[in-house]
C-alpha cells in the first residue's frame, strides 16, 4: 500500500481532514504490510489464547474498514455486505483465507472506505451504526484508534514469529 508518510513536512500543515487520512492510510499500510514475507504458516500462527493471528488481524480490518465505512455510510446490513455478524467472528480463517487473498481484500475495503468518504466532510454524520449517527471525525478518530491497537499486537506478534526481527520488508 503506498501512502504520504505522516512526518513528511506537508503534512505538518495540511487540512484537518488530510491529516487525519494521512495517519489512517499509514496505519493501514502498516498493517497490512504486517503479512509481508511470511509463510502461510507464520501468518496463521497462533501465539496467544484469543483467536489473534496476525492473517487475523488484517482480515479483522477489512471488517472494520466495511463497518465503519460500508454499514456506517450506507446503513446495509452485515449480512447485505458479506461481513460477519461480531467482531470476534471477524478473525475466524478458513481454508481458502492466504496471505495474498487476505492482503487483497483489505487493499479493496481500504479503496472502497476511500471512496465511501470522499464527498463527505468531517462534520457530515454516519447513520448506520447502532450507537446512533456518528461524525466522520469520531469514526476517523475510532478507526485510528483502532489501527493503531491492531499494529501494535502485529508488531509483537511478527517479532514472536520471527524470533526477534520485525521488518515488514
Amino acid at each position: 500500500m503506498v501512502f504520504q508518510p505522516s512526518t513528511e513536512p506537508a503534512v505538518f500543515h495540511a487540512t484537518l481532514r488530510d491529516q487525519f487520512e494521512t495517519f489512517l492510510d499509514e496505519h493501514r499500510s502498516a498493517l497490512h504490510d504486517s503479512l509481508n514475507g511470511l509463510t502461510e504458516e507464520q501468518a496463521r500462527r497462533s501465539l496467544v489464547t484469543s483467536k489473534t493471528t496476525l492473517l487475523g488481524l488484517v482480515k479483522h480490518a477489512t471488517f472494520v474498514e466495511k463497518v465503519w465505512f460500508d454499514e456506517g455510510i450506507t446503513c446495509r446490513s452485515r449480512a447485505e455486505i458479506g461481513i460477519p455478524g461480531s467482531p470476534d467472528e471477524s478473525f475466524d480463517l478458513h481454508d481458502d483465507d492466504t496471505v495474498a487473498s487476505v492482503q487483497h481484500a483489505y487493499r479493496q475495503a481500504c479503496a472502497a472506505s476511500r471512496r465511501a468518504t470522499a464527498e463527505l466532510t468531517l462534520d457530515d454524520l454516519l447513520p448506520g451504526n447502532r450507537r446512533g449517527s456518528l461524525p466522520l471525525r469520531w469514526v476517523y478518530l475510532h478507526t485510528l484508534r483502532e489501527l493503531a491497537q491492531h499494529c501494535g499486537h502485529a508488531d509483537i506478534l511478527r517479532e514472536q514469529v520471527l524470533g526477534g526481527t520485525t521488518s515488514h520488508g
